[in-house]
């Protein structure tokens, strides 16, 4: 099977608007852009020169790119919208410092004021009043709310009404015609002034076509009197509705979270695309081979599909959207059902919002099935295909969901874990967990696993059970997950990742035997990524505590001993134990050190050790 050769992708990329992911060979998301259009805009990466090829940052970014993706979208708007909401999700390294968190406005109305105003918003919050977006310019928000308050005559003033009505002369916009004046008492009743905010809620919705074409009207009266800047100003206000009233697919008004399935099928392939919409946005999407006899009806190769896909997929949504009815929906639903907790529903809309977003997904899977079929197929043997061959390996029905968990303490530093989630062979890090340990003192990994493990597998919100559970270690460490495990009755695999003499990956061992992989396996290629990745979460989460000093070490009590000393003497004794039984000559002996610095570590842990004796002694 050939690697992905970018120059040949490059040449397929559409002359469509949507948003690039570019990957790393461990797979791992290394920018999110967007683009008016693709083919120009992701070929700018690899031109020498040109684009973004003057940039220190993108240019090493472009050498560490193994391959590239994209979404197609519908406008440059929904290219925006989905590019934020993929960034937020996977956080890319290269995105950092441009548009990491990056948040888009909203449009507020202080419905629950006696006298409604409408504003910016920078954010939604839980409060009573409406709001409308979130959209992607800043500026033409800006526009719309200026135009609103000027169309509907509505105050925009900070003043609290009713409370201040008749304390001053209404302000200059009510001298220029731009606002009702509420503030007066004798100038527009309560019930007037909500009337027009009501039409401007009609307004925000989108319901501007009579307002529009009054508009372009107005804009050819002020033009045929010669009036141009006026005419300017109401073209700009036209611009500013047509931009921001653009319909966006990619977010969904209605917050629920639902599955968009689509496919598209070739003489011998067919490519199924699923996008994921949760907690009203779209997150992302996958796209899966299956290979399909060209006798097989639709509706049966559909309905296939989504029996394999959520009988191994731990989240299960709402509702499922597909463009045809599957075989036999009762008993399929049911068993959806059952396994989410509540119902779910599948429909077949035919048009809106729903109907728009399958439509995109289906555009998605017929440019997938046109020109990415071979890099699909390669990856799902890197990903499903790994995750299969561990579990024919290990004997278990399925291995989709793995949880591997590392301990991380250095000698005397406070321990840590981490857990790392791999989903059908990739890695879900919303699903990442850290732990401070709480009741362990010292390194006792014993200890520190049957808390970690007891805090996660009782706790129902840190997601669904594995398939299997993978520690960072051999038999030792499987015993005692084992152990915590049967104390909670709980009936999970558990393997231990086994390395050998150069620190890689060799195998797993489980049921007090090794198993070993093929060499250059993709099960043994998985198993290496997993326990890597294991133990960088817990080294990184490790750091950022001890940078902030909220980790402690015992040697950092010491005078006189600093960081490459504490790093020497760790390094040399191992464990603190071993440092506590040294001589002043075997600690001055460490090229780091002198004879005072050595006579002070001495000094300390035997004054401690006669401090514990003397306590031991009154407490008899």
């Amino acid at each position: 099977m050939k690697e992905f050769d970018i120059e040949e992708e490059l040449k397929k990329l559409p002359n469509l608007p949507g948003v690039y992911l570019m990957h790393s060979d461990s797979e791992e998301i290394l920018y999110v852009g967007k683009a008016t259009s693709l083919h120009n805009r992701v070929r700018q990466y690899f031109r020498k020169g040109h684009g973004h090829g003057g940039s220190p940052k993108i240019t090493k970014m472009v050498s560490q790119i193994a391959y590239f993706e994209y979404i197609v979208t519908g406008s440059e708007m929904e290219a925006l919208v989905l590019e934020c909401n993929l960034i937020k999700e996977y956080r890319p390294r290269y995105n950092t410092l441009m548009t990491d968190d990056k948040g888009y406005p909203y449009i507020r109305v202080t419905v629950d004021e006696d006298y409604p105003r409408i504003l910016y918003s920078h954010q939604m919050r839980r409060d009573k009043s409406k709001y409308f977006g979130p959209y992607t310019d800043a500026g033409a928000v800006h526009d719309i709310i200026q135009l609103v308050n000027k169309l509907f005559r509505l105050r925009s003033c900070s003043r609290s009404l009713p409370k201040e009505i008749d304390r001053e002369r209404p302000c200059l916009y009510y001298q220029i015609g731009q606002c009702t004046g509420p503030c007066s008492s004798s100038l527009v009743n309560k019930e007037d002034y909500n009337e027009q905010i009501r039409q401007a809620i009609r307004f925000l919705k989108g319901d501007t076509r009579d307002l529009v074409n009054d508009l372009k009207q107005r804009m050819k009266d002020h033009a045929a009197n010669m009036e141009f800047e006026k005419a300017a100003e109401v073209r700009d206000l036209i611009e500013s509705i047509s931009h921001i009233m653009d319909k966006q697919r990619m977010t969904d008004t209605n917050a629920d979270n639902r599955d968009i399935i689509a496919f598209a099928r070739g003489e011998k392939d067919t490519v199924i695309t699923v996008f994921f919409i949760r907690d009203g946005q779209l997150l992302g999407r996958e796209n899966h081979h299956m290979s399909a006899d060209p006798e097989e009806s639709d509706d049966f190769v559909l309905t296939e599909f989504i029996k394999q896909y959520y009988s191994s997929t731990p989240y299960i949504p709402k509702e499922i959207l597909t463009r045809i009815p599957i075989l036999d929906p009762e008993i399929l639903l049911s068993y959806l059902s059952e396994k989410k907790g509540q119902k779910v529903t599948l429909l077949q809309p035919q048009r809106g919002d729903k109907a728009s977003l399958l439509g995109l997904a289906e555009d998605n899977a017929k440019l997938v099935l046109e020109q990415d079929m071979e890099r699909i197929r390669k990856k799902e043997k890197r990903t499903t295909g790994a995750v299969r061959e561990i579990a024919e390996i290990l004997h278990i029905p399925s291995a989709s969901r793995m949880e591997a968990f590392d301990i991380s303490n250095i000698s005397g530093y406070h321990s840590v874990a981490s857990m790392v989630v791999f989903e059908n062979g990739e890695p879900r890090r919303n699903a990442y967990r850290k732990f401070r340990l709480r009741t362990v003192e010292g390194p006792d990994d014993y200890a520190s696993m049957k808390e970690v493990l007891s805090r996660r597998y009782t706790n129902e919100k840190l997601g669904p059970l594995p398939d299997v559970l993978m520690m960072d270690g051999g038999k030792g460490q499987v015993h005692i997950a084992e152990m915590v495990l049967d104390s909670l009755g709980l009936e999970i695999p558990v393997c231990g990742m086994v390395k050998d003499d150069h620190h890689r990956t060799r195998g797993l061992y489980y049921k007090d035997q090794e198993v070993i992989f093929p060499k250059g396996s993709e099960a043994m290629h998985m198993v290496t990524a997993l326990q890597d990745e294991t133990h960088r979460f817990a080294i990184t989460y490790h750091q950022l505590l001890r940078s902030k000093g909220q980790v402690h070490s015992i040697l950092d009590d010491i005078e006189g001993i600093g960081e490459k000393r504490r790093r020497a003497l760790l390094l040399h004794f191992k464990t603190i134990e071993a440092l506590q039984t040294a001589t002043v000559e075997e600690i001055a002996a460490l090229p780091e050190m002198n004879r005072r610095s050595a006579e002070a570590v001495f000094s300390f842990f035997h004054r401690k050790q006669e401090q514990s004796e003397e306590q031991s002694s009154d407490q008899t």
